[in-house]
């Protein structure tokens, strides 16, 4: 599945969120690519997931936070010892250099050497690179466990478990129901 009239989707993104600068559509169609055969339901959650994740760039970015902040939530001997060790961040800094990144935040050591660059972890903030981590991650449940084909169609809302738990469900959902519209005006099939 492709989008047949690029134009229309464009001009229906553009009704909900005001004009598009370069780099948002870039990473638009940096992400259609990586989801061509999705089904429309799954592509309009993993839009709206990248320009929720993305802060609405459209573009992969990393996490906002320094190395102080970095070491207080992913490192082992920070503030969450737990969550460092199901992230696989085993070593004194590896908070900093395995924060999140993409366009989905792909966060901690074992998420990006499950991509083959935990020793290039910035590959992560390739267009390319994170539309493929989005595509995969998001499919296959790699992130939390929760796949698209557990909620879609049907539960945008419940979706968000596939990235972060329900933190700004009801957002995201609201954000895939108008990236269907537009994937269905643009002719997504």
């Amino acid at each position: 599945m492709s989008l047949t009239n690029p134009a229309a989707f464009f001009a229906e993104v553009r009704l909900d969120h005001g004009p598009l600068n370069t780099p948002q559509v870039e990473g638009f169609n940096a992400l259609l690519t990586a989801m061509e055969g999705w089904p429309v339901s799954w592509a309009a959650y993993g839009l709206a997931t990248a320009w929720h994740e993305t802060a609405a760039t459209m573009q992969p970015i990393k996490e906002f936070g320094g190395p102080k902040y970095f070491h207080k939530m992913y490192d082992p001997k920070g503030q969450n010892p737990k969550l460092a060790a199901r992230l696989g961040n085993r070593l004194a800094g590896d908070g900093a250099k395995f924060a999140g990144r993409g366009y989905v935040q792909l966060t901690g050591r074992a998420n990006y050497a499950k991509y083959g660059i935990a020793d290039t972890p910035d590959d992560a903030m390739k267009p390319d690179v994170a539309a493929r981590i989005l595509v995969d991650g998001m499919s296959k449940g790699v992130f939390t466990g929760k796949k698209l084909a557990d909620y879609l169609p049907g539960d945008y809302a419940n979706a968000r478990r596939i990235i972060n738990g329900v933190d700004r469900a009801a957002h995201v959902a609201n954000l895939a129901v108008g990236f269907e519209t537009a994937l269905t005006e643009g002719g997504w099939s």
